[in-house]
């Protein structure tokens, strides 16, 4: 996959806070772990099919989920989310 073809995901935080672990996700998707892990690292983007699957796990739109850009970190502020940097 070329630099260009990074897919974002907010998989790790959506199981974070809900105290899903990568087996559990996995077992519900029907993929291996590693599967999970890579995604969530952007080693590997999901098929459309597999990432409409997390999406409905979830119970989130997939615009949550995955990105063409990066997301904003978390707590970031309205100028930090469009790309200002802070003084």
């Amino acid at each position: 996959m070329g630099s260009n073809e990074v897919t974002y995901n907010r998989i790790a935080m959506l199981r974070a806070e809900r105290g899903v672990s990568r087996r559990q996700l996995a077992d519900a998707l029907g993929v291996h772990y590693q599967t999970v892990g890579y995604i969530e690292r952007g080693e590997f983007s999901p098929s459309l099919h597999l990432a409409l699957r997390i999406s409905r796990y979830f119970e989130v739109p997939i615009e949550v989920i995955f990105s063409l850009d990066p997301f904003p970190r978390l707590g970031a502020t309205a100028n930090e989310m469009n790309g200002e940097r802070s003084a």
